[in-house]
């Protein structure tokens, strides 16, 4: 398949899907913006595309809590067709808030039927909203998203970032599943738990972005299409930028996993 396709699923209130599809566009691939109200009514559009992807934004304002609105959608409108999508090995990704609404659908972690979701993204530490660019580091090479990514440097802006895990067994078996792919922090020395404003968020073992068994379906809260070119970079004039950005790679990740 030369030229995959990706659905980049919008709702009010999302503001991030131009720049997400131009990076999808831009590694590779041919995106088609498509608002949820259109996707509930044609659900079979999803086996048209190879990727789906949901962006960073405000779905719904916020107004319940974080991609929540959004993912009681997809959970209650768009399950039956999501777990297809994923048997076909299809590739899903969500960014920020995208993150958080795979998190609270089920679609990136199942939940448990008594002791119900296995983890949540809730207020940041800070108490805040957080807008700057972190170091990351990339734990495996589990998701096919962060294949060959050792570490990056990207941008976060979110108020409800934290990663949180149901119980410690909750986070032991992610860890040993090497499903917490991506964390704050950028030395692979560091020895404890990444402080802030490293982690913006105070993230459970500084993680910054969760895979599904499978490395097929990747959630994370930095936002990889706000970087794509050396000039997106806060500090490109004193030379810190490069091209193509850091974020870049991730989409070509996803474009090459269906050219291979």
């Amino acid at each position: 398949m030369l030229q995959p396709r990706v659905l980049i699923l919008r709702a009010p209130g999302t503001n991030c899907d131009l720049e997400t599809a131009y990076a999808f566009e831009m590694a590779g691939a041919k995106a088609q913006r498509v608002h949820i109200n259109r996707l509930v009514d044609h659900p079979q559009w999803l086996a048209e595309f190879q990727m789906l992807c949901i962006p960073g934004g405000f779905s719904y304002g916020d107004d319940v809590a974080a991609g929540r609105i959004l993912a009681i959608q997809i959970e209650h409108h768009l399950a039956e067709q999501l777990a297809e999508f994923k048997a076909r090995d299809k590739l899903i990704l969500g960014i920020c808030n995208g993150f958080q609404v795979l998190i609270k659908s089920g679609v990136l972690l199942t939940r448990d039927p008594v002791e119900g979701p296995p983890a949540t993204l809730t207020w940041n530490d800070s108490g805040r909203y957080e807008d700057r660019w972190v170091r990351l580091r990339v734990r495996g090479s589990k998701s096919v998203f962060l294949r060959g990514i050792e570490s990056m440097e990207l941008p976060v802006a979110h108020a409800e970032g934290k990663f949180v895990t149901r119980d410690a067994a909750v986070l032991e078996h992610l860890e040993a599943a090497g499903q917490l792919v991506l964390r704050y922090g950028g030395s692979r020395d560091s020895v404890g738990p990444t402080p802030y404003p490293e982690n913006p968020n105070g993230s459970m073992a500084d993680t910054a972005g969760v895979c599904d068994p499978t490395g097929r379906v990747l959630g994370l809260m930095p936002h990889p299409e706000r970087y794509l070119a050396a000039t997106h970079h806060p500090r490109w004039t004193r030379g810190e930028g490069h091209d193509p950005g850091d974020g870049w790679q991730v989409f070509r990740n996803a474009v090459e996993y269906f050219r291979s």
